[in-house]
């Protein structure tokens, strides 16, 4: 029998190791790898206040430190089938995304539908409940990892750095509604 030399075990492992890359590539569900971050908190304002701040989309970059810019018909609270462009930096890279209302139920709840260069970029829900002295406020961010790639960086990466800009954002919701900031 042959004795296999290091280079020759380095391929084999090599080699083994891109098949399982494949093999995950191929088989793994993509549509398992979804991530959903939530954050909350009780502003001292009533939900008609907050929910017409929040479902502004011209108010966005005063609170959320991921919105740059926002453009189209966004001074006002949308309604169900309207959007607008977002720019926006989020984990550190930059982008565009379209919103499109797709759920809105007055001072209770406000749905948008984010897409990138004709594919889905996520959900961000906007659910709020009276609470003693004002609204309890609650965001949640929905998306998919399209490829096992994202999948491995939102693991290892994305999701933290998201997570800590979404509370953030909803900190300095709070403090700007509560005249704080």
């Amino acid at each position: 029998m042959k004795r296999l030399t290091h280079r020759t075990w380095k391929r084999w492992a090599f080699a083994l190791l891109a098949l399982a890359v494949l093999v995950a590539a191929l088989f793994v569900p993509m549509n398992a790898g979804r991530t959903r971050i939530v954050t909350e908190a009780d502003i001292a304002r009533p939900p008609a206040e907050v929910f017409a701040y929040v479902t502004t989309p011209a108010n966005w970059p005063r609170w959320h430190p991921s919105s740059l810019a926002v453009s189209g018909d966004a001074d006002h609270p949308l309604t169900v089938g309207e959007s607008v462009v977002e720019d926006f930096q989020v984990a550190g890279r930059r982008g565009r995304v379209t919103w499109r209302v797709t759920a809105r139920e007055p001072e209770r709840l406000w749905r948008i539908a984010g897409e990138i260069d004709g594919r889905a970029a996520g959900v961000v829900s906007y659910s709020l409940a009276p609470a003693a002295g004002g609204t309890h406020f609650v965001r949640e961010f929905e998306y998919r990892a399209p490829n096992l790639l994202f999948a491995l960086l939102n693991r290892f990466s994305l999701r933290a750095r998201i997570d800590a800009e979404s509370a953030q954002a909803v900190r300095q919701l709070k403090a700007t509604l509560e005249g704080k900031h």
